[in-house]
């Protein structure tokens, strides 16, 4: 077993790590404007002045995991108007497609105790383009392309500092930090390294008045005086480093205009006292924020590596065998990512999977919400809420989040999306089961689920409708588990189902609109991928019935039953839990067929496809036949079943053979649960074979779904021949657009019309796997559609796989697709082998769109790049 792996026994390990945020302003956790203009209330431009409610933000930072004491990096290059101390990026509303950060950073090594953890942030020695970014960005238009920072032309000219930013633990509480600036430029160039300590400010609010102090020592070292903070000494290896000390206070006068304390100092003091040579920091050499500067000029093409360490203890020589403890550390995580990809034989794809693994590790955040105090306001501090008009999340004011959670991404996306985080936890098994496993039950604790049973979907709007891949999640990863480690975590089984009992209760109650087994709910985590708004409310009781949101909810209906059915096993009782999903699997699968007084399916023989149907006022329906991902998801609700295990089931056995006897208007319409496949197998799928064939023909059809780079989310065909809806006088266009939105009509960038997507796509891959389980070599199809050459189901899943990971790998002339064909992404030594792992891709030629560093489900990826586990 490898020393890592030992680590992860004692959970002490992680008292420590990348929990502090890219971005903590423009969220709904700092908004405290009556009109819940949340990105305009906390912004860029006046974080470094205002003291934060609920968490924290800075640049390769780490805290404790109730984040009362934070660590990051700052730099200046002596020509920026402000230090930089965060990543900067674009307002929802200041970028042409919504919120979008401006800089280039990699993460390129972590592991799961964060015993050592590396990235590396490329600063700009020129101004950096704050406001050209702001103003072209501004000018484009929703069709045109994003304006990033390589666009502005300042790293044309190598012009910039490559910031190797290294952490390593010598032990739980003795941390060691190691910063290489490299000037790739040819001149000198200056740089002032401020490594950056403070505590957060819990004492302001009305609950508690005691807080920490930082205060100078000895030579290069600042003592942490905080009762609840084992560290306690902080200290430099350059003997040339100053400490300056301000407070982690709110500068009222310069973003208010109210009068400060006499005496006072504020969390923009060091940036004050560095930028413009002001009196802001404290003579006293104490306070709750401090810094040490470093000022050095870096020669041309050269580097300087600075050293620190924050400890528990009082060091005669704290840098005594500095390098040899880092080495180990680089070793010991090499040897655990050795036992990680023993079965992965590729360099290209090992360095892939383990930025991957980097990525959604270090976007592990403190994730502090709680709703009632925050809709209240504190006893210090009203909030000033305008109720008679909308006011976020009222609803939930039972949430309480206070834990360290797998974000989506730091910067776009710094707070918790439960279908995501399901995603997030598939790849997350590989490498750390237990933490994957709790980020599940997290989810469904009380202080986090509704009493009603509904999941919180994210802060933007908790009462959001994501599809329901919990479970499905759950029986990933506690495969994925058993097979690693050999035991099954029942007891995680166990927990998990209970809840997801209320969960699935909520959806039977809530989105099926006339209890008819037909299921609705707007967004469905695919956005508005549909001819108009998902999530509006329509006219005269018309409402929409969803092909994928009834067939996510079979999906969960099979999940939930296939949960039951392994808990069976060892505890009978779950059997009847079972036969309650088998049941209810087969009635929603009726519904998708028929939806009663002589209504259309879902179905659509013609087309060989399913559709939304709009429900009308007048009673009539009428088919929207356009053709979207939201016909493919029907692919996900499928399971197999050993015979073996129905042996060990008798009376799960017994009510299946009663069904199908009894009602044979649910079983025909399933395909082959009846039959056993090859090796004693029961298939129960929406898509009996003649369907499933017609499906994979449209998804396999290059002029329609299938991309050289996976699985688009549209139909290609819509790119030259638009879909058409009119409805009630309004008419609805629909054109294929393979990357970012071109419409803000439904609200910011959510209307994806063609991206490929990793979650879907991994979905489909998985489904792929289950149906030639079943077919084997008896069920072929096409690939591509047209081509005449036959694959089987399981060679099909391979080469959307293959296509999936070519997005990241080397392609014969040296290029990653995700890079979009930019020259110096592929094949600059400093760029060409770092990786990013964007929210989506473009639908024709691979180059990532959206966050660009949306590790968490893309992820995914680095569970197909290893043979299957489970």
């Amino acid at each position: 077993m490898s020393v890592e792996k030992q680590r992860l026994k004692d959970k002490n390990w992680l008292n420590w790590g990348p929990y502090v945020s890219n971005r903590q302003w423009g969220n709904v956790r700092e908004d405290y404007s009556p009109n819940g203009n949340a990105w305009h209330f906390a912004n860029h431009n006046n974080a470094e002045s205002y003291a934060y409610r609920w968490g924290e933000e800075g640049i390769a930072g780490i805290s404790d995991t109730k984040q009362l004491f934070c660590f990051a990096l700052s730099f200046w290059n002596t020509k920026d108007e402000r230090v930089k101390e965060r990543f900067f990026g674009l307002s929802n509303p200041q970028g042409n497609h919504g919120e979008d950060i401006k800089e280039i950073f990699y993460y390129l090594d972590n592991t799961p105790t964060h015993s050592y953890m590396k990235m590396v942030y490329k600063y700009p020695i020129n101004q950096f383009p704050y406001g050209d970014l702001l103003v072209e960005n501004g000018k484009r238009s929703k069709k045109e392309p994003e304006y990033e920072i390589i666009d502005t032309g300042i790293f044309d000219k190598d012009e910039y500092f490559d910031i190797f930013i290294e952490y390593c633990k010598n032990d739980i509480d003795d941390i060691l930090v190691r910063i290489k600036v490299c000037n790739r430029s040819n001149q000198d160039a200056p740089i002032f390294v401020l490594p950056t300590l403070w505590f957060r400010n819990n004492w302001k609010w009305g609950y508690n008045e005691y807080k920490g102090q930082l205060e100078a020592s000895s030579e290069c070292c600042i003592n942490i005086n905080h009762d609840s903070i084992p560290i306690k000494k902080f200290y430099s290896k350059r003997k040339n480093a100053k400490s300056l000390f301000c407070d982690n206070e709110t500068n009222n006068l310069k973003l208010y205009g109210i009068p400060n304390p006499e005496n006072a100092f504020f969390k923009d003091g060091i940036n004050d006292f560095i930028v413009h040579q002001k009196d802001t920091v404290n003579p006293q050499q104490s306070g709750t924020k401090a810094a040490f500067v470093i000022n050095e000029t870096i020669k041309a093409g050269q580097s300087e590596t600075f050293e620190f360490r924050l400890s528990p203890n009082d060091l005669d020589e704290p840098f005594y065998q500095f390098d040899e403890i880092f080495n180990l550390k680089i070793a010991e995580a090499n040897e655990f990512y050795e036992n990680v990809q023993q079965d992965v034989f590729n360099d290209d794809e090992k360095n892939v999977q383990r930025q991957a693994f980097a990525g959604l590790l270090w976007n592990k955040q403190f994730y502090h919400y709680n709703v009632g105090k925050w809709l209240k306001g504190d006893p210090n501090y009203e909030a000033p809420r305008d109720f008679n008009n909308y006011v976020r999340n009222t609803e939930w004011e039972h949430l309480h989040n206070k834990d360290i959670i797998s974000m989506p991404d730091k910067w776009e996306y710094p707070w918790y999306a439960t279908w995501d985080l399901a995603f997030h936890c598939v790849p997350f098994a590989i490498i750390d089961a237990d933490f994957a496993k709790n980020q599940l039950l997290l989810l469904t604790k009380e202080w986090y689920m509704h009493p009603n049973g509904q999941m919180p979907a994210y802060e933007w709007n908790l009462s959001d409708v994501n599809p329901p891949v919990h479970a499905w999640s759950c029986f990933r990863v506690f495969k994925i588990d058993e097979k690693t480690n050999g035991k099954p975590d029942l007891l995680f089984l166990e927990k998990v189902f209970q809840k997801l009992l209320l969960n699935f209760t909520w959806w039977v109650n809530r989105k099926d609109k006339n209890g008819k087994n037909i299921f609705g709910g707007g967004f469905l985590g695919l956005d508005n991928i549909g001819a108009f708004d998902r999530n509006m409310t329509l006219k005269d009781g018309e409402h929409l019935e969803q092909a994928d949101g009834t067939s996510w909810m079979a999906m969960y209906a099979l999940n939930m039953m296939r949960i039951a059915m392994e808990l069976a096993q060892y505890y009978q009782v779950y059997e009847d839990m079972a036969i309650k999903f088998f049941e209810h699997y087969l009635y929603i699968a009726e519904a998708m067929e028929n939806m009663g007084d002589d209504k259309e399916g879902l179905w659509n023989e013609e087309d060989g496809f399913f559709y939304d149907v709009l429900q009308l006022a007048n009673g009539e329906s009428v088919t929207l036949r356009l053709r979207s991902i939201v016909g493919l998801i029907p692919l996900f609700a499928v399971e197999v079943i050993d015979h073996h295990l129905l042996e060990k089931m008798p009376n799960f056995r017994d009510r299946m053979d009663w069904v199908l006897k009894n009602k044979p208007e649910l079983t025909k319409l399933v395909s082959h649960w009846e039959e056993e496949g090859s090796g004693r197998k029961h298939l129960m799928s929406i898509l009996r074979k003649t369907r499933l064939t017609k499906v994979l023909t449209r998804m396999l059809d290059e002029k329609e779904f299938l991309s050289s780079y996976g699985i688009r989310a549209m139909s290609k065909v819509y790119e030259e021949n638009p879909f058409v809806f009119t409805v009630h006088g309004n008419k609805n266009v629909v054109y294929y657009t393979p990357a970012e939105s071109d419409s803000r009509m439904f609200g910011g960038n959510s209307n994806w019309r063609g991206p490929i997507w990793f979650p879907i796509n991994f979905l489909i891959v998985e489904s792929l796997q289950r149906f030639h389980f079943y077919y084997g070599n008896s069920l072929k199809v096409e690939l591509p559609t047209g081509s005449g050459e036959k694959k089987n189901l399981d060679e099909v899943a391979q080469d959307i796989s293959n296509r999936l990971c070519s997005i990241f790998l080397k392609d014969e002339s040296g290029q990653r697709a995700f890079n979009g064909g930019n020259y110096k992404f592929n094949y600059d030594p400093n760029f060409k082998d770092y990786i990013t792992f964007f929210e989506y891709f473009h639908g024709d030629n691979g180059r990532g769109v959206g966050a660009s560093h949306q590790t968490g489900w893309t992820a995914t990826v680095a569970k197909l790049m290893k043979p299957r586990l489970a």
